[in-house]
């Protein structure tokens, strides 16, 4: 039987790539979604078409309450979990600082901190060699806004990211002992449907002049980074923040 992955907010954009890619190297997948669940079905069934082994959960990875329920599904699906991909996560629309207020901060910080810090805790209970488990891998989804700062756009985005940063380089040393690597990939300018929800649509492309790789890049692109740092060939990389950023 291949490895259990989850992936969170997997039913677009990087999640679904990460997703269809670990299907065709033998992961049986759980795709999480929040609020579309036609992507997400879709994205299992085109998986099964293939020959692979998906599944469908709702969860709002925000709430803890929501996460518990759903890695106790995943228990009774799969009895256990051996690879978690911290990928759900969320802008909102482009501003300068003025403009961010309270209730902005925490549903940023909510998905984009939070929710990691919820999924992460489950799994490290379910990997543990210390807790009984047979060790793991966990990739958190960062970005490259992290360390630009994403000045006059996304301040608290940037910021939520770089909280990311930090929180795995921590975990990753706090339970390398117990059979369980932790690395986050950083990626650039994607082009996904984010950047829409961000208020521009058509951001890659004027961005993408100031990448040295002269494009933005591609779900598939970033997929590719997640798949490698859970796969055995990443066995002494820990704690580890892979740019995925044409340079930038």
């Amino acid at each position: 039987m291949g490895k259990r992955l989850l992936i969170t907010g997997a039913g677009r954009g990087i999640g679904a790539a990460t997703a269809r890619l670990a299907a065709t190297r033998g992961y049986r997948v759980m795709v999480n979604y929040h609020r579309d669940p036609r992507s997400a079905e879709q994205l299992v069934q085109a998986i099964r078409a293939g020959g692979g082994e998906a599944v469908a959960w709702q969860a709002d990875v925000a709430d803890e309450r929501s996460v518990g329920a759903m890695f106790a599904e995943l228990d009774r699906h799969w009895g256990g979990l051996d690879a978690l991909v911290n990928n759900a996560g969320m802008l909102e629309q482009q501003c300068r600082l003025g403009q961010i207020d309270g209730a902005r901060l925490q549903r940023v910080f909510a998905t984009n901190v939070f929710g990691s810090f919820f999924c992460a805790r489950q799994a490290v209970q379910r990997m543990s060699t210390a807790l009984g488990g047979d060790g793991g891998a966990i990739v958190n989804l960062s970005s490259i806004a992290a360390s630009l700062g994403a000045p006059g756009e996304y301040l608290d985005y940037a910021a939520a990211k770089g909280a990311i940063d930090s929180f795995t380089r921590g975990l990753a040393k706090e339970v390398a002992a117990e059979g369980i690597r932790v690395n986050a990939v950083r990626p650039g300018v994607i082009d996904t449907g984010i950047h829409a929800s961000g208020g521009e649509p058509g951001r890659v492309a004027r961005v993408a002049p100031s990448v040295p790789l002269q494009r933005g890049g591609t779900a598939e692109e970033v997929a590719q980074a997640v798949l490698w740092l859970l796969s055995d060939e990443a066995s002494y990389c820990t704690g580890a923040l892979l740019d995925v950023s044409g340079g930038r």
